[in-house]
């Protein structure tokens, strides 16, 4: 195969898209789905949105840094494929859809797409209560450089723009990446889970201006800094608002 690839961009202050590609193709979420655990966290914790100390340092590193057992202790607590089920209806999400039934845990698994994660953000800016927005958006701001995992997940987004983007990343499939539970045997799903996955979403520009979602599959087996080149190619290639590319010196 070659690059697969779905693509949404949406301008806040139009109100309209600006790009879409396939932005309906489903893809695994690999951790794109943390946002929507992030989202579930809060749902039933209002009208205050507090966060206890313990929850508060497992969310951080989770959405900074995307770590994975954070994600699954989570997802183990609040029910699984439920999350996904209950988040999906309050946002309106279309095509977004839980792990196989045969794989209950692998939140990696997880069916989503460019156009919902678009409606995702756009949830987290524009519906959410403020304590939300600011715990979520203020963590995918301060996104650090590599992952608990050791993966760089500076790719896409932040490898195009200059500071001020708020990043949620996803890899999956490449040699010593997790993104979901180890699975020797894939399942049948509506999705493609032999493939190497990485994906670019956020927002860029000046009041998060633009909601930036790349999704892509490469050929099983890429070395993880030739899809990290292509995924950061494409992003480059968008026409962005509000967006101020990094000089190629300073890359």
């Amino acid at each position: 195969m070659t690059l697969a690839a779905g693509v949404a961009v949406f301008d806040r202050q139009t109100g309209q898209f600006v790009h879409q590609e396939d932005a309906d193709q489903r893809f695994r979420s690999a951790s794109v789905v943390k946002l929507l655990i992030a989202l579930d966290f809060f749902a039933r914790r209002g009208p205050e949105y507090d966060v206890p100390p313990d929850d508060g340092k497992r969310l951080e590193v989770m959405l900074r840094s995307s770590d994975d057992d954070a994600a699954s202790y989570y997802w183990d607590q609040l029910g699984g494929a439920a999350i996904v089920d209950r988040t999906a209806e309050r946002l309106g999400l279309t095509h977004t859809a839980g792990p196989p039934p045969s794989h209950p845990g692998f939140w990696g698994y997880v069916a989503i797409t460019a156009a919902d994660t678009v409606r995702i953000y756009r949830h987290l800016l524009e519906d959410a209560p403020r304590p939300v927005r600011d715990f979520v958006m203020g963590h995918l701001h301060q996104a650090t450089r590599h992952g608990t995992d050791g993966f760089d997940q500076f790719f896409g987004i932040p490898s195009v723009f200059e500071d001020g983007y708020s990043i949620k990343q996803g890899w999956s499939g490449f040699h010593g990446s997790s993104g979901y539970r180890s699975d020797r045997a894939k399942p049948e799903s509506v999705v493609d889970l032999v493939n190497d996955a990485l994906h670019t979403t956020g927002t860029v520009g000046p009041d998060d201006r633009s909601i930036v979602a790349v999704f892509t599959l490469h050929p099983s087996g890429t070395p993880y800094e030739q899809a990290y080149a292509a995924v950061t190619e494409l992003t480059a290639e968008l026409t962005v608002p509000g967006g101020v590319h990094v000089r190629k010196a300073d890359k």
